[in-house]
């Protein structure tokens, strides 16, 4: 075999961090190891899987198409070794989750998982739909959990569970006793909502078509819980997942408001790379998302 293992660990750590010190550090190599390494690996071949730009590497057309196979490749001979040892459900799954799952389902779910697979470890990253999309496509991370509907041809997207919206305000607005609101009312409100490339964000927008662009937008905040307080502090009204907003509600320091008019409802996905292989431990992390923690 004219190539080591190592070596393809190296080239996919300079594809991820696009520069060799970087790439180097996460290996605990020094940086004149993994420069000769890739060195070696190009010239066993003659081929160049990055094109220079200044100190950033960046992937050539080649690299690109032989990064999913290297991805594979390792995390194959990662499940093998795995299994050598005696280890099947071990290792460590990279899972991505937005801000609404992340805060308020994922915790659970990993603490459910390690009690079950105490060898596997779970690393749980935490941003908005668009930005875990692009970390599974980048196969950053192993898959994602996102609240937004989407389309990506380099992506295996599953419908994972329901989900609503709900319109929110503080106790004391005007509007908190009203039986329902009405697209006017809806136009006299200041709303502070999530930032654009969110799912929530996304739902909202689909649920107020025709009155998108008359709508009051106050605020666009990044995280749900800065959202809540702002509407507590009567500043305007929200809308988020009911599942960020069940113990607002019991505690009645938010109360929702009735919008029968609009469509609040939406899914939730897993999403995975179409050329991530399927190790043991992500196998079965995704079969509880469908099975156990679906509903």
């Amino acid at each position: 075999m004219r190539y080591s293992l190592r070596q393809l660990e190296v080239f996919l750590a300079i594809a991820r961090h696009e520069n060799v010190t970087r790439a180097a550090h996460e290996l605990a190599m020094s940086q004149s190891a993994a420069s000769g390494s890739l060195g070696e690996l190009e010239g066993q071949f003659n081929v160049k899987l990055f094109d220079r730009l200044g100190k950033r590497l960046q992937l050539s057309e080649l690299g690109q198409q032989l990064r999913p196979q290297v991805e594979s490749l390792l995390e194959q001979a990662r499940a093998l070794e795995q299994a050598l040892a005696g280890e099947e459900l071990s290792g460590r799954l990279q899972i991505g989750a937005t801000l609404t799952i992340g805060n308020y389902l994922a915790v659970s779910m990993i603490a459910d998982f390690r009690q079950q697979y105490p060898q596997a470890g779970v690393v749980l990253s935490v941003a908005n739909t668009e930005t875990i999309v692009e970390r599974v496509a980048r196969f950053e991370l192993d898959m994602g959990l996102i609240e937004g509907e989407l389309r990506h041809p380099e992506l295996h997207i599953v419908h994972w569970r329901h989900d609503e919206l709900v319109v929110f305000a503080a106790p004391g607005h005007p509007l908190a006793q009203a039986e329902a609101l009405s697209d006017q009312q809806l136009l006299t409100l200041p709303w502070i909502v999530r930032e654009r490339g969110s799912g929530t964000r996304q739902a909202f927008d689909r649920a107020m078509h025709g009155l998108l662009a008359d709508l009051h937008i106050a605020m666009e905040l990044q995280h749900t819980e800065a959202i809540k307080r702002a509407v507590e502090a009567g500043l305007g009204v929200g809308c988020l997942s009911r599942i960020c907003l069940a113990e607002a509600f019991r505690r009645g320091s938010l109360v929702p408001l009735a919008v029968p008019g609009r469509d609040f409802r939406r899914e939730l996905f897993l999403i995975t790379h179409r050329d991530k292989y399927h190790s043991a431990t992500l196998k079965q992390w995704l079969a509880l998302c469908l099975e156990r923690w679906s509903v």
